[in-house]
């Protein structure tokens, strides 16, 4: 099958980058799908919002954006007309004047521990304990080792009017997830009106549970193409 009126457009997550998606990645390319993973500085919520739109240049026809963890801030604050679909990948999804922490933890955020540079980083036993329990201890090392600390500028920012008001929305509820509550996700998910796809997983399906991801995917791609 070969297609180019569909592009899918991956954005990772914070204490990541884009190749956390290759799992993701080459099945679509197998189905014909354009894809491109954006990779986002984590500096600033601007910043990162202006690297998905770089991505977004670059992928032809319609786009399917799919957003995991903070990536879902993001994909919700784009604006281009090209963006038909998008997906949410245990993924936040503030409202209108929420913040990223705020959406993620409610009313009593955690205090934000700052390393020397004022960045947020996570502490290597994290990404076996919390934030990819079922990989193996190999995808926890390259995990830790690339990690990308994100800025307290990133997640402090109110959401400008959010994107999947005016979309169609999917979002994959990780049940397993040590980082985001399941809670949280299904509020959020019911609250966008989203298309819900529940699976047994960890914080990270695009690297433990890469067939769920897939199959969302797939459902949204087909929507757009229809």
């Amino acid at each position: 099958m070969s297609s180019n009126d569909v592009s899918v457009v991956l954005v990772h997550g914070a204490w990541a980058d884009g190749s956390s998606w290759a799992k993701i990645i080459a099945p679509l390319a197998a189905d014909g799908i354009k894809v491109v993973a954006a990779q986002m500085p984590l500096t600033s919520f601007d910043e990162d919002v202006a690297a998905v739109q770089r991505a977004i240049d670059r992928a032809p026809g319609k786009v399917v954006l799919a957003g995991h963890a903070y990536g879902g801030a993001v994909i919700s604050a784009v604006r281009d007309e090209k963006v038909k679909a998008l997906v949410y990948v245990a993924a936040g999804a503030p409202d209108e004047g929420e913040t990223i922490v705020e959406a993620f933890y409610g009313a009593e955020p955690p205090k934000l521990d700052l390393d020397a540079h004022g960045l947020i980083a996570l502490p290597e036993p994290a990404f076996a304990a919390t934030f990819a329990p079922d990989a193996s201890p190999e995808e926890q090392a390259v995990l830790a080792a690339t990690q990308h600390p994100i800025s307290p500028a990133c997640i402090t920012v109110p959401l400008p009017h959010p994107l999947w008001k005016d979309l169609p929305a999917w979002f994959l509820v990780a049940e397993q997830d040590r980082m985001l509550s399941p809670d949280r996700q299904r509020f959020m998910a019911q609250r966008m009106k989203a298309r819900q796809h529940s699976y047994a997983t960890d914080h990270t399906p695009i690297v433990t549970a890469p067939w769920a991801v897939l199959a969302v995917l797939r459902e949204a791609i087909a929507s757009v193409k229809g």
